[in-house]
């Protein structure tokens, strides 16, 4: 009878640990479980963080691209074409006929550099063109004999002072004008000597008294 007693005091006492054991485990899986999730969340939350602003950081390079884009096109749409550059072309190369003729030689050099540096404007617009037939008319190599020679020649007349050798050099550069002209199929864009100068402002006479 005793050592049955004992048995079920044991018994009770085991069972007493086990429910003890039974109680901490579940209060502890209670307050732990919050806390890992929380855990796990910040974890995921750095991991997944990258890949969430991802494509907010990849739109704003796009948004950037597309304003340049069309700020591009608008500041083209305002600059001058080539016909514009052309037709200063044709103002100052007039005006150094007659500043040669005058032989007002400082205002012909200032009229010849002038002519050149519009020709380069020009090119520098619309370096290549295409001819009625699609093929492409290099320009820049274009400018670049005329450079060397009836322009070249029309300087060296002008330093030289030599009346008779820019009348000559003059021609040649108006020949190569229309040859460009040609090459580039308006062959109805032809140059020629002029007959009036084409600004009324300014004296073409070498030493004339000022103001008049």
């Amino acid at each position: 009878m005793f050592a049955m007693l004992m048995t079920g005091r044991r018994r009770r006492r085991w069972l007493a640990v086990l429910l003890m054991g039974i109680l901490i485990g579940a209060i502890g899986h209670a307050v732990l479980a919050p806390m890992q999730g929380q855990v796990l969340a910040r974890q995921t939350t750095k991991v997944q963080a990258p890949a969430q602003q991802a494509p907010a950081a990849q739109v704003k390079p796009a948004a950037d691209l597309a304003a340049l884009a069309a700020e591009i096109e608008t500041i083209k749409g305002k600059l001058p074409d080539q016909s514009h550059a052309m037709q200063d072309v044709g103002y100052h190369f007039t005006n150094l006929w007659f500043a040669g003729q005058k032989e007002n030689w400082d205002l012909a050099n200032f009229y010849w550099s002038e002519t050149r540096s519009h020709l380069r404007w020009a090119v520098r617009i619309i370096p290549i063109r295409k001819d009625n037939a699609g093929k492409e008319v290099d320009l820049p190599h274009i400018l670049e004999a005329v450079e060397n020679s009836p322009l070249k020649q029309l300087q060296e007349a002008i330093v030289a002072k030599d009346t008779t050798a820019f009348d000559k050099a003059y021609r040649f550069m108006v020949e190569s004008c229309y040859a460009c002209h040609k090459a580039a199929d308006k062959p109805y864009l032809r140059p020629r000597i002029p007959d009036a100068p084409e600004v009324h402002v300014i004296g073409f006479e070498p030493k004339a008294d000022w103001p008049q």
